[in-house]
């Protein structure tokens, strides 16, 4: 799967779990960890977890798995890193707490979970 599918894969299995505010921030040029981040919330750990399982099973599908997931046993922020990108499932509390947008506030981004919208692509 290209970086563009996994996103869009990740965003689909996010928005059937009925995610929230899903963004794609575009981390190339300022970051080593990934060239993107996408995130997105749940109302409820039990949320959390469905969606952190519901992506990584439609990755899994696509031929796709994680380098590393962690937080599943908690669920309160999930990563699910597929090396170019990392999924970050948060609870709300816990997104607005971490606020990644803002710490990385310079890295364009894209609503709705999908590239090339906001982001002058």
């Amino acid at each position: 799967m290209k970086t563009e599918e996994i996103i869009e894969a990740a965003a689909a299995a996010a928005r059937e779990k009925k995610a929230e505010n899903p963004v794609v921030l575009d981390l190339r040029g300022l970051s080593s960890l990934a060239d993107y981040f996408f995130i997105c919330s749940g109302k409820s750990t039990r949320q959390v977890k469905a969606i952190a399982e519901e992506i990584d099973a439609t990755l899994r599908a696509g031929g796709r798995r994680p380098v590393r997931v962690e937080g599943l046993a908690e669920s309160r922020w999930v990563v699910l890193d597929f090396g170019d990108v990392l999924v970050h499932v948060f609870l709300e509390e816990a997104r607005s707490y971490y606020s990644l947008e803002t710490l990385w506030g310079d890295a364009p981004r894209s609503g709705n979970g999908e590239l090339g919208m906001g982001n002058g692509e």
